[in-house]
């Protein structure tokens, strides 16, 4: 997909002819690029409304039941009506409707015409505002939160204590958890404990209510991340709408990080930022000590909060290989984060990390060469890393350079597709790493792989932690997608990645022109 042009019109203005960028369209923009715009728009929307009436009366269809504070939010309707088919269906078409609506808009944007900017930023607050007040749906993970955070307010570890012995202490938190991870001690860094634990504070023994503050600290971190993206990219129009289709107005996105209030969203604001800080002054200048600490402070904190934000480090390291005093502040400020709060929790924590090493996820295409679902491959962690080192080098060595003004973005992007692409436990909301980088990455064919893997993924996690008979067609279907339709679609896509960086064939756009503004407070 290429033309990401700085000059193609938004919808109903003026259209113009070509861009003098190279790469751009050299004709007016077709009808047919105005009803791609067009439904977008259209799909978008229709997505997120549905996603947003499936919260509003999340308890009556999605388990476990959550007992909503007597006032203020979250805010939901009851209803004795079970409307688990009327939502597994409609969630079903809201994913693929959503994922859909992207591509059409990316398409409209590669042949010369751009949904509005303003309009998607606006959709996508407006939509993550929706979703903070409402019960967190579509994963369990939430309230497993809201389980270990209570946990550190009585006075102990999660990394030592699980949500299930809360529950048999009668705690009106730990009675509230799901019944699939009472048993896992907490799997996130320090800094994702510490923000429990504050929201457990704020929301005292219901569940809800501190779900509620969860889920508010990840709007704030999504909105912050859609407008950084909207004034990194304004200098050029066509990236600004290709960002905020591929963040802000994400229907995908927005459901498996905001409505679901996974802790995944801090980690990637935080990353995100600490890449946008690792570059020079000034173009062409090499990053100084003080920017590389300020980078290695905000990487180190995401990977604070979800260890797996420590691959971001590879594009530091990247960015500052020809400024020895950057690559030491890096390495000082992620040192400065990680080791005081490890040492503060203590080597529980460190150890709580490790414990799904050797885990895959239910939709993992591992499962496809074994001949039974669930099972794992043999020497199924030692198989993947290699294909991880393999593929992590191979597009280190063959993605082209796209983003000359920020030169983490590149091996950053690099090492993240090869993680989530290759790792076998993969869960949609971890494509929030890719999407954000690939927000400030030219328009290429990788946008359709990642896009084709978080609506394949997020497809066979839909509705969420609900469920029917064995025998039901809408459980039969699910396993279907779990176990076939969506590890097909994530081999593919993986396939297809390898052969891109293999053939060179990424189809790629012009660089965007982006605002150095967002680096101008920082001196060398």
């Amino acid at each position: 997909m290429s033309g990401t042009t700085g000059s193609s019109p938004d919808l109903g203005g003026k259209l113009a002819t070509a861009s003098a960028r190279p790469g751009a369209p050299s004709a007016a923009p077709d009808r047919f690029a105005r009803f791609l715009a067009w439904s977008a728009v259209a799909g978008i929307a229709g997505s997120l409304l549905f996603m947003i009436a499936a919260s509003v009366v999340r308890n009556t269809w999605e388990h476990p039941y959550i007992v909503l504070p007597a006032g203020g939010p979250p805010w939901a309707l009851s209803a004795r009506v079970n409307l688990l088919p009327v939502v597994t269906v409609g969630m079903w078409a809201a994913a693929i409707v959503g994922g859909a609506a992207v591509a059409a808009g990316l398409a409209a944007i590669s042949r010369g015409i751009r949904p509005p900017a303003r309009l998607l930023l606006a959709v996508g607050i407006a939509a993550a505002a929706a979703f903070t007040v409402l019960p967190a749906t579509g994963s369990t993970d939430a309230l497993d939160y809201a389980a270990y955070g209570r946990i550190v307010v009585l006075g102990h570890s999660p990394y030592l204590m699980t949500p299930g012995e809360l529950a048999r202490m009668h705690d009106p938190v730990g009675l509230a958890t799901g019944s699939e991870w009472r048993r896992q001690v907490a799997v996130y860094g320090p800094l994702a404990t510490t923000e429990q634990w504050a929201a457990a504070e704020l929301g005292g023994t219901s569940a809800a209510r501190i779900d509620f503050w969860l889920k508010l600290w990840t709007a704030i971190a999504f909105g912050a991340v859609a407008l950084a993206l909207d004034r990194m990219t304004r200098a050029d129009p066509g990236q600004r709408a290709r960002a905020h289709l591929m963040w802000s107005a994400n229907p995908l996105l927005l459901w498996v990080l905001v409505a679901a209030g996974h802790v995944d969203m801090l980690a990637a604001a935080a990353g995100l930022a600490g890449l946008a800080v690792m570059r020079g002054p000034r173009p062409g200048e090499r990053p100084g000590a003080l920017r590389g600490l300020a980078a290695g402070l905000l990487v180190g904190a995401a990977g604070d909060i979800k260890i797996s934000y420590l691959l971001l480090g590879v594009g530091l390291a990247w960015a500052a290989r020809r400024s020895l005093p950057a690559l030491l502040g890096a390495g000082a400020g992620a040192a400065l984060v990680l080791l005081p709060t490890y040492a503060w929790f203590g080597a529980a924590a460190a150890r709580a990390l490790l414990q799904r090493d050797d885990a895959a996820s239910v939709d993992n295409y591992y499962q496809m060469f074994v001949g039974s679902h669930g099972n794992v491959l043999p020497h199924q962690l030692l198989v993947a890393g290699l294909l991880l080192a393999a593929v992590a080098l191979l597009l280190l060595w063959r993605l082209p350079e796209g983003t000359p003004g920020l030169p983490a973005v590149r091996p950053a992007l690099a090492v993240t597709l090869a993680w989530l692409f290759v790792w076998p436990y993969q869960l949609p909301w971890y494509d929030a790493m890719a999407f954000c980088l690939l927000a400030l990455y030219p328009a290429s064919r990788i946008d359709w792989l990642v896009l084709a893997r978080l609506t394949a993924a997020t497809f066979a996690l839909m509705p969420g932690n609900a469920g029917f008979p064995p025998q039901h067609v809408l459980a039969v279907i699910t396993a279907d997608s779990l176990f076939w339709w969506a590890p097909a679609v994530l081999l593919a896509a993986t396939v297809a990645l390898v052969w891109l960086a293999v053939t060179g064939r990424w189809k790629m756009g012009p660089p965007p022109v982006l605002s150095r503004a967002a680096a101008r407070p920082l001196p060398a």
